[in-house]
């Protein structure tokens, strides 16, 4: 990796076109829609890492597209990604109260309200991918090929089918490949379609959006693995969440079922797929080297 690379100021600078980018496209708080707006808007800027649409807009850049093209995608799936942890944290779920240091949305609008700025935020995400406005210099084929790779990895072929899993495998022991299944579904399936919808909308090859996807899948995995580390590690200030909480609720993670400095070296060795999958590329791949080295020493 190039150590002169600065991937502070590289995250900085695309956290910011998003932000500025959902505010241009989330509605306005005002009117007949202003309590949903209000809960759909407290969870979308409650802060975060903004790590799926800054992978959508790297991995077009790296194929050598105009980001311009790609924002309005990696926003929505940042919607989709919004909505998922407002779903997550629901008493039926996970039963949080904490969420990036803040009050989850249900403490603050109540678990009816959760649940529909949820509901609107996953369905603004399609209305912000089907609206000529934004997507108008998208070919047809390419914007549809998009649209279907996203919803695919949002719904029970993906994130939701892992979601599922994870309800049906709390305070049960499952095995390691068990658990793989899950967490590529619930953490690896958007990771994956964020990176390959980028790639695809720059024009990328089909040898690129392989590679690319390859990437994505291991750094998915890497992602819920650190995580899984960073809960028993951590502290609740750190993570913005409660700490330990998977411990509380018997949860069936990497640490607990091949040990915690297994679950290190397995986190490792994805990265390390993860940066061999990039081999194709030169320099313009080097943000994302970047990215998998920070999944793996992140501590949040």
């Amino acid at each position: 990796m190039n150590r002169l690379f600065d991937l502070k100021a590289y995250l900085k600078e695309k956290r910011t076109l998003v932000e500025e980018a959902l505010e241009q496209y989330l509605p306005k708080r005002e009117g007949t829609y202003q309590l949903i707006v209000d809960a759909m808007r407290y969870s979308l800027f409650a802060g975060g890492k903004r790590l799926r649409p800054i992978l959508c807009l790297t991995a077009t850049e790296v194929v050598g597209g105009d980001l311009r093209v790609s924002l309005p995608v990696a926003c929505a799936i940042e919607l989709i990604h919004t909505y998922s942890l407002i779903h997550d944290d629901l008493p039926a779920m996970d039963d949080d109260d904490l969420r990036r240091g803040k009050p989850t949305s249900h403490k603050v609008f109540g678990e009816a309200l959760a649940i529909l700025a949820g509901d609107a935020l996953l369905t603004e995400a399609f209305y912000l991918l089907t609206h000529p406005k934004f997507t108008h210099s998208i070919p047809d084929a390419s914007l549809i090929r998009v649209i279907h790779l996203i919803a695919e990895a949002s719904g029970f072929r993906g994130m939701v089918g892992g979601q599922v899993i994870d309800l049906k495998a709390t305070g049960k022991k499952i095995n390691a490949k068990e658990l793989e299944t899950m967490d590529r579904h619930k953490t690896g399936a958007l990771i994956v379609a964020s990176v390959k919808s980028g790639a695809i909308l720059g024009g990328g090859t089909k040898e690129q959006i392989e590679s690319l996807g390859k990437y994505g899948y291991h750094i998915g995995l890497a992602f819920q693995i650190v995580d899984d580390v960073l809960d028993i590690e951590g502290t609740t200030i750190e993570l913005g969440k409660e700490a330990k909480a998977d411990q509380k609720m018997k949860k069936s993670t990497y640490p607990s079922i091949l040990g915690l400095e297994r679950a290190k070296e397995l986190a490792s060795l994805h990265i390390r797929h993860a940066i061999d999958s990039l081999k194709g590329f030169g320099d313009e791949a080097e943000p994302l080297r970047a990215i998998a080295y920070y999944i793996k020493d992140r501590r949040r």
